[in-house]
């Protein structure tokens, strides 16, 4: 894991998330991800966007003009990096499948801690009919914007009084989801997440070449990590063998 600034020669360089790669056991999310770090000195210009390389198979630059302000542009108009939020992932057995429905809480709240502390796993499962629930956080963001419709469509409901939408819902088929870190998976999603130019970006690199942007980072392993010790993180990972 390394630090380096988005070397972007546009404002922003953009992932849009159509088979976006996702940890699905949680395990690498709640370590926060790992990344090697990058930064742009380059001078924003223009509004052309460049694609950001995350490994995903097929991914293509966004072209869709967006035609509103997000919800979070909204609420967050210097960007949402560093800002709050918490996920419950629900394990449900529908039909024959494991589904996992993850929820958020961003555009709602930044989860205050005691409002997440109050929140009990087995009974955020039994109160969505699942059989197991994670809590997934606090979580903050090291992106700087996010666009997409899903907010507007998407399910809410409540887990004590933290009022959450479903971001998604993953299915894993008949087995049982693997608890291995590091585990890629792809999520069909139209969310389009921004980096400015100018700012750091913490990356890792698997043993294919591939480059997986981090999106956030946890409390959970750490509950002292912040932002400013991100660059240091990857002394502490364990990462796979030939993953930098």
């Amino acid at each position: 894991m390394n630090g380096q600034k988005n070397s972007a020669t546009a404002p922003t360089s953009t992932v849009r998330r159509l088979a976006a790669v996702a940890a699905l056991s949680l395990i690498l999310v709640a370590c926060g991800s790992s990344a090697k770090t990058t930064e742009s000195t380059a001078p924003a210009t223009d509004g052309t966007t460049a694609t950001a390389d995350t490994g995903a198979p097929a991914s293509t630059p966004e072209t869709t003009p967006v035609t509103e302000v997000s919800k979070a542009d909204a609420l967050y108009p210097n960007g949402i990096r560093n800002v709050r939020y918490c996920e419950i992932a629900v394990l449900k057995k529908v039909d024959a499948d494991f589904v996992l429905d993850v929820w958020n809480t961003m555009g709602f709240s930044e989860c205050p801690q005691a409002d997440w502390d109050a929140i009990k796993a087995p009974e955020a499962a039994a109160a969505q009919g699942g059989i197991a629930a994670i809590k997934n956080g606090p979580r903050f963001w090291t992106i700087d914007r996010v666009r997409t419709d899903l907010v507007k469509t998407a399910d809410t409901t409540t887990f004590g009084v933290l009022e959450m939408f479903k971001g998604t819902s993953i299915n894993f088929g008949p087995a049982m989801p693997a608890q291995t870190p590091y585990l890629i998976r792809e999520i069909p999603r139209d969310t389009v997440f921004s980096f400015e130019a100018g700012s750091r970006v913490y990356e890792v690199t698997d043993d294919a070449g591939r480059t997986y942007a981090m999106q956030s980072y946890a409390q959970i392993i750490d509950p002292t990590q912040t932002i400013d010790k991100l660059e240091n993180l990857g002394s502490v990972l364990k990462l796979p063998v030939g993953w930098t």
